[in-house]
């Protein structure tokens, strides 16, 4: 299975914007939905956003019409774009196969002023 490596997470105050990216050591192209997903301290891990390998997207309520998913095959890549960014958007980010699989280390996003 290929391996996960999620980056670009950081500090950013309210209402700012962040990219993250996610590169498998392996196709993704035959997976048919990848998702990005989120664990804040002391809650459990959430599915924020979704896109099957034709482009077609779902997100949670929390994130919907500030997050942008996408997915490049070519480059064994998923993005989510992040924007009016709030405090409880406060978490690490990964990305998965939604039907399972291993996990990367993730990547830190704080929202603070």
């Amino acid at each position: 299975q290929a391996q996960l490596m999620e980056s670009g997470g950081g500090l950013v105050q309210p209402g700012g914007s962040l990219r993250l990216s996610c590169v498998a050591s392996g196709s993704i192209s035959n997976i048919y939905v990848m998702g990005w997903y989120r664990q804040a301290p002391g809650k459990g891990r959430e599915l924020v956003a979704a896109v099957t390998s034709g482009g077609m997207t779902n997100y949670a309520d929390s994130v919907e019409g500030r997050f942008t998913i996408s997915r490049d095959n070519a480059k064994n890549t998923v993005y989510l774009q992040m924007t009016s960014l709030r405090p409880e958007d406060t978490a690490v980010y990964y990305c998965n196969n939604v039907k399972g699989g291993p996990w990367g280390q993730g990547t830190q996003v704080t929202v603070s002023s």
